[in-house]
Order: C-alpha cells, then sequence, then structure tokens
C-alpha cells in the first residue's frame, strides 16, 4: 500500500502521472484513508467521495498560487495527503497533529480555513474579487457540498458573484448527504437535474460535439451553450444557477478522472463564472461507509475490514435528551423538535419514530431554524432547537431579535457546550454563555448530570419564555434519570456541601472538580462550600451574597471562556451588591483552544484543581497564616 502515493511530495508529482496511474493512486489513497481513520477516527465518508476530485483539481490547478477553498473542510484530507502532509496524516485529529479541518496556520495551501457550512463561495468571491483589484491571473476554485446550498450564506454570495467578478469556478460536489440525508427544495431540485434523461442526454450530445471541434470552435461551443439553456429552460423556467449568472456544466460523474480533468482545463479558460455539478458517492471504495452513511460522516476508531465501532455504555447526554423530549411530547402535544441537519449529533433521530410530525429538519440553516421556532412559538408550541453551542452562534441575530425581544418560549439545547476536542477551535462551545447572558429575557441553565439536565429540559417546558440549556458532548456521572422530572425553582442554586472559610461554585460538568477541591482544602484543615449553581441567568443572588458575607474567597468553576464567563457575572452580581470578597476563576483563557483530548487540554489551560490551590494559596495565606504554612 502506498506505492505511488509515498512519491507524492507536492501537487508538482501530480501532473507527471498518467490517467491510469491516476485511478491507482485514487484507489491507494482509499486504503491509506480507511486504515488511518480505522485509528485515529475521522471524517471517512466525505473524504472516500472526493479522492478524484481533489486529484483532478490538484493535476489541473497549481495550488498555494491557485486558491482551492472547501466548505466546511472535513473533506480535505486528500488535499493534506497530497500537500506535504503525508508523513504526519496519521497524527490527523491527534494531540499536536494536523487538524480535521483546513488551516491557515497549518499549510500555505490550506488558504482558508473552515469547520462550518456555507463559508465558502463568500470566501473564493473575496478572493476573486482581491485578485481582480491587484491584477492577477490566479485562479479560485469552491468545492462545495449539496448540503452547503441548504444555508442561506450560499444564496447570499451566489446572489454576488457575477456581479463582482468575470472568473469563479464553484465545485458542486453532489452526493445528496450532509451528515444526515440531505433535505428540502434544493435537495429535490438538484436530484430533479440529476434523474432528468432529457438533460443526460443533452450533455451527451453537447459533450460529442466539444469533442469534436477542439478547442477552436467557440462559436459552436456558445450555440450548444445556448441550446443547452433553451432545453433546461422548457424542462425548468427557474434553473437558478444560471439566473445567478453562472454557467451550468453537468451533471458528470465525479469518479471519472479523465473527464475531470478535461473538464477543469475547459473550465480554466471561461471568462465567467461557471459552476460544474459533479455526482459523487459518499464513502465510495468502502462497503460499510456505503451501508451506513451517517455512521461513516465522521466517527471514532474502528475496525478497518468491517467497519465496527465500540459500542457505547450509558448513554450520552445528547441521548439523555432526546429521550427525555420523547417523553415531554408524549403527554404533551405542543411540543416539537428543530434541527439544523444534525438529526445523528443531537439524537433527535431518536425522537423522530415516536413523533414523526413533531420532528423538523430544516438544513444547514441556523437562522431560519430560530425564526421558524419562534413562528411556531407564537402559535402556542414549545419548540425544542438543538443546535451545538458552536453552531448557534450563526443564528445570534435571531435569538436576540425573533426570540428573546418577542419573549417567546424557545428552548436552546445547546449540545456540545465545552470541549468538542478532536474537533478543535472551529467546534469548541465555550461563547454560548457570554454571547447568551447579556440578552433580556432568557434564562441560561446548566445541569450537573443527565437527571438534572431531563429536569431541566422539563422546566424550560414550563416557563413562559425563552431559555437555554448547555450540556456537554459525550457522557456524564452516569446519575439515573428519574421517571417523572422535577421543575426546578428558577434562579436557585444548590448547596451540596455548607462551609466557613471557602465558597466553591462548580458549574456544570466542573462540579466533580469543585468537589474535589472542597476535600483537598479540607486535608488542610479549610471548610469549604461546594454549591451546584445550576443557573447562569438569573443567578443565585441570595446564595451568593450568604457566602460572600461569609468566606474569604470564592472560586468559580466553568468549562466556558472566563471573559464573560459565569465567573464574570458572579464578580458583576458582587459589585452590585457592594460585596467585597475575592473571587478565584477556573475557566478557558482569552484565545481559540487547538484540538486535543479533553483532559490534556484542561490541564494545558489551568482548568484543573492543581491550578486552582495555586491560585488560591495566597488568599489561603491571609485567611489562616498558620494552616497555609502547614501545606
Amino acid at each position: 500500500m502506498g506505492h505511488l502515493l509515498d512519491t507524492i511530495q507536492s501537487p508538482a508529482d501530480i501532473k507527471k502521472l498518467s490517467v491510469a496511474e491516476l485511478e491507482s493512486l485514487a484507489q491507494e489513497i482509499r486504503e491509506t484513508l480507511i486504515q488511518s481513520l480505522s485509528k485515529t477516527g475521522g471524517h471517512l465518508g466525505p473524504n472516500l467521495g472526493v479522492v478524484e476530485l481533489t486529484l483532478a483539481m490538484h493535476y489541473v490547478f497549481d495550488t498555494p498560487a491557485d486558491k482551492f477553498v472547501f466548505d466546511v473542510s472535513h473533506q480535505a484530507y486528500i488535499h493534506k495527503l497530497l500537500t506535504g502532509r503525508r508523513d504526519r496524516f496519521e497524527t490527523i485529529r491527534q494531540p499536536g497533529g494536523l487538524n480535521g479541518f483546513m488551516l491557515r496556520t497549518e499549510s500555505e495551501h490550506d488558504i482558508y480555513g473552515a469547520g462550518h457550512a456555507g463559508t465558502a463561495l463568500s470566501a473564493a468571491l473575496g478572493m476573486a474579487v482581491a485578485r481582480d483589484l491587484a491584477g492577477g491571473k490566479e485562479h479560485v476554485v469552491a468545492l462545495a457540498g449539496d448540503a452547503a446550498f441548504t444555508n442561506g450564506i450560499s444564496f447570499e454570495a451566489l446572489n454576488n458573484i457575477a456581479d463582482q467578478t468575470k472568473r469563479l469556478i464553484v465545485v458542486l460536489n453532489d452526493n445528496e448527504w450532509s451528515i444526515d440525508r440531505n433535505v428540502g427544495a434544493i435537495a429535490r431540485y438538484l436530484h430533479k437535474i440529476v434523474t432528468n434523461e432529457h438533460v443526460t442526454h443533452l450533455h451527451d450530445s453537447a459533450a460529442r460535439l466539444l469533442e469534436r471541434l477542439g478547442k477552436t470552435g467557440k462559436t459552436a461551443v456558445s450555440v450548444v451553450r445556448r441550446a443547452e439553456e433553451a432545453a433546461k429552460g422548457m424542462l425548468w423556467p427557474s434553473v437558478f444557477f444560471e439566473e445567478f449568472g453562472l454557467t451550468y456544466y453537468g451533471p458528470l460523474d465525479g469518479h471519472n478522472i479523465g473527464l475531470l480533468i478535461e473538464t477543469f482545463q475547459f473550465l480554466k479558460t471561461q471568462d465567467r463564472p461557471v459552476l460544474l455539478h459533479a455526482i459523487t458517492q459518499k464513502g465510495r471504495g468502502f462497503q460499510p461507509a456505503l451501508d451506513k452513511q451517517k455512521k461513516f460522516h465522521g466517527l471514532g476508531p474502528y475496525d478497518p475490514e468491517t467497519g465496527e465501532t465500540k459500542s457505547a455504555g450509558q448513554p450520552t447526554y445528547s441521548e439523555v435528551f432526546a429521550n427525555t423530549l420523547v417523553k415531554l411530547a408524549d403527554k404533551n402535544e405542543k411540543v416539537v423538535a428543530i434541527t439544523a441537519a444534525m438529526p445523528n449529533g443531537t439524537a433527535l433521530d431518536l425522537f423522530r419514530p415516536h413523533h414523526p410530525n413533531r420532528y423538523f429538519d430544516v438544513g444547514i440553516a441556523e437562522e431560519h431554524a430560530v425564526i421558524f421556532a419562534a413562528g411556531m412559538a407564537t402559535r402556542g408550541y414549545r419548540p425544542y432547537c438543538a443546535i451545538y453551542s458552536t453552531f448557534l452562534q450563526r443564528a445570534f441575530d435571531p435569538i436576540v431579535h425573533d426570540v428573546c425581544l418577542q419573549n417567546l418560549p424557545v428552548v436552546f439545547c445547546m449540545d456540545r457546550g465545552g470541549l468538542s476536542g478532536d474537533d478543535g477551535a472551529t467546534h469548541h462551545g465555550l461563547f454560548d454563555i457570554s454571547y447568551l447572558r447579556g440578552i433580556p429575557n432568557i434564562i441560561h441553565m446548566v445541569p450537573a448530570n443527565e437527571d438534572e439536565l431531563a429536569d431541566m429540559l422539563f422546566t424550560a417546558m414550563l416557563h413562559d419564555g425563552p431559555s437555554a440549556v448547555r450540556y456537554p458532548r459525550g457522557t456524564g456521572p452516569g446519575t439515573p434519570v428519574k421517571e417523572q422530572s422535577a421543575a426546578l425553582p428558577i434562579g436557585k442554586a444548590e448547596v451540596i456541601a455548607d462551609g466557613d472559610d471557602i465558597a466553591i461554585f462548580g458549574l456544570g460538568a466542573l462540579l466533580p472538580m469543585a468537589q474535589d477541591l472542597a476535600e483537598r482544602l479540607a486535608g488542610q484543615g479549610y471548610s469549604a462550600a461546594v454549591i451546584n449553581p445550576r443557573f447562569v441567568k438569573p443567578l443565585d443572588r441570595e446564595i451568593l451574597a450568604q457566602y460572600a458575607k461569609r468566606v474569604g474567597v470564592i472560586v468559580t468553576f466553568e468549562d466556558h471562556v472566563l471573559m464573560g464567563g459565569f465567573g464574570s457575572a458572579v464578580m458583576e452580581a458582587l459589585g452590585e451588591m457592594q460585596l467585597q470578597v475575592p473571587v478565584v476563576r477556573i475557566g478557558w483563557p482569552d484565545r481559540f483552544i487547538e484540538h486535543g483530548k479533553v483532559e490534556q487540554l484542561r490541564a494545558r489551560y489551568g482548568l484543573s484543581v492543581e491550578a486552582a490551590l495555586e491560585k488560591l494559596a495566597p488568599f489561603l495565606k491571609r485567611m489562616h497564616p498558620a494552616r497555609a504554612a502547614v501545606r
């Protein structure tokens, strides 16, 4: 394995190969992906689908002079293999290794970083216009999956392309999937194009004529184009890519390297924006990935022969959320579930079979999801929007303007609140407390365990206004969920243990850290209270004031950035109540956190009991000098 691939040190080496050798190289790349990712995990399915496309792009164009912009960029593994990172490929998504997405700091060939969908067309247009202004000649190619066209930003870009530049190549990688099967009118429209025999026949005839004409018959080519336009106009009056001013080519086989190379060489000569519609097969070359498209979009380590993964033990927070929502919907017909193309990641695929009529997947369209929820809420429904914390950032204005301003009972269920370790900076959910806390009307809850998550979802259903619940990726402490959830008093914290010297507030997943710190302090002779805050907003000022008047120092733990986070809220409240007590805050620093294992990253950035003890030392010395000396 890897004979040809080992000879590829840079894209220049690809250009020396014949089409037959490129086809062999494609096979080697697939074997490398299947074997390597079986150890590290990663986005296997999407990358198996774009092997030939990526090879053809690198054969025809010259990066880094020419610019490749990958939408989401989880399908850029082949690009990484071909641009000098073959020797490090087995480190992908590992601590200190290659990032699972495009990353500008990683290589000059990674011209634009990504991790969220719908950004490629806007960024590529920005690069094309910058090139035009500077008088450059380089090519700009945007590779976007069909799912990216369910995102509104893609349409905002499409609306501008033809007006702003004469040279841009958009490749539509059409495999009918993003993570789950694509939904909505765009998916149906593309499918209609692909399956229509008239269009297929028309393109076959046009292709044969182009072959006979070579590159000289420009007049005849334009006649063919006009004939195609007329034929498609008869089939569908609004072939929208053409209406947006992009000349449409396709659909063609995205796994035919020879055809792709010829097509890209032709598209290079065009002085107008073009869109190439390529049909690919997600998971191609690995049967388990073809059989289980959803699972193999992105996954942990697996058996490279069978595709089997280790079965999970206790339910994850996502699964507890979905199971609880099923129970709530069983008893309340107004409960509805909304996801933005993430039924699997949010576990709402467990909700769908129970209440298919109250389950809505709106595609990669977080802004629309939130406003859609607001509309339903005006009619008496209780929408639960299950959107990762990092993706909900995209819907900030609708949260403010459509939900909170109108005080509508929409529930934001923010999965991946905290680190999303292997994915890195684009996926960490470290900002939602700060971006939601300043908005009037919203309540913000953080469960310490699975049962508390169920209680918070029940509390949100009863609350007559907007609410948010953040919970981490993966499993919790394993607290069993009781049969009947309880309504929590809004804005009330839970005192786990009383104490007189120090008060430790452990938010959500970091409550065990607060308990550990209290034990360590008890071993040194200090009396520490441990509080589970439950609510970031409204904060329990009563408990805060009670301890602020009694203890010598307050400690806050949060799996969130310190700036504007829970510790900041505590300090603000103390300031407003004019209570002077020092606060030691443990949380993430003011920087973007790289990918890696959660425990290692916490240790590196001081989210630990040891870091808390170190920060506490000067205050402990002042409180009880004799005891501190015993340490």
